[in-house]
């Protein structure tokens, strides 16, 4: 998915409670990435495969530890995907790429839905989406290298638009849970169409 983008709304520049841009733990990252000053698409490559390579997923390496906040992740090293979308978030906006979070709704293997988290980074005024949740999957800003392909007729789909925070949604099922890898998940979520300053993102 890619759409032109002349420019860029505050939000997908800015901080909040979950990406935490400014934390000292995002800033450490964030400095190691760009000690040589690269530019946007190499600073974002990096960033997506620090996150993807460096942060495990908790269902992967059966990590019970609650992270959700882009500083928790960057100390902890692992979270859901959607705590590894938040860290990529933070990183590029902290490098003043702008960035967002999107989602899709897939079948879960135990039977009906989740909501898998990625991220849309707009570099050289286009949004691309990736996704860090696979560690086989590349950094690609020509073709789009995700580790879903959502099925319609499983009831899974592709969530419209990219959202500049986490929607609640995703956020209250792991409000006062200790253990991630028994807490309930997002089903599904509202489109945000138009919500990156552009028609039919993604």
């Amino acid at each position: 998915m890619t759409t032109d983008l002349r420019t860029a709304p505050p939000g997908f520049l800015a901080a909040d409670d979950v990406v935490d841009l400014g934390h000292p733990a995002v800033q450490a990252v964030r400095w190691s990435l760009a000690h040589d000053r690269p530019d946007d698409v190499t600073y974002a490559r990096r960033a997506f495969e620090h996150v993807r390579d460096r942060v495990d997923h908790s269902y992967d390496v059966a990590d019970p530890r609650v992270t959700v906040r882009a500083s928790e992740v960057a100390e902890a090293g692992v979270g859901l995907c959607y705590a590894q979308s938040h860290l990529l978030v933070a990183l590029l906006r902290a490098h003043g790429v702008p960035a967002g979070l999107c989602y899709q709704r897939l079948a879960a293997p135990s039977g009906g839905h989740v909501v898998h988290g990625l991220v849309a980074v707009s570099v050289a005024g286009r949004w691309h989406r990736l996704d860090p949740r696979g560690t086989d999957v590349a950094f690609d800003l020509v073709r789009e290298a995700l580790v879903y392909t959502p099925d319609p007729a499983r009831g899974e789909r592709d969530v419209v638009g990219v959202f500049t925070s986490p929607p609640e949604e995703v956020l209250s099922p792991l409000r006062g849970v200790d253990d991630v890898l028994r807490a309930g998940l997002a089903t599904d979520l509202p489109d945000r169409p138009g919500s990156a300053g552009e028609s039919d993102v993604p």
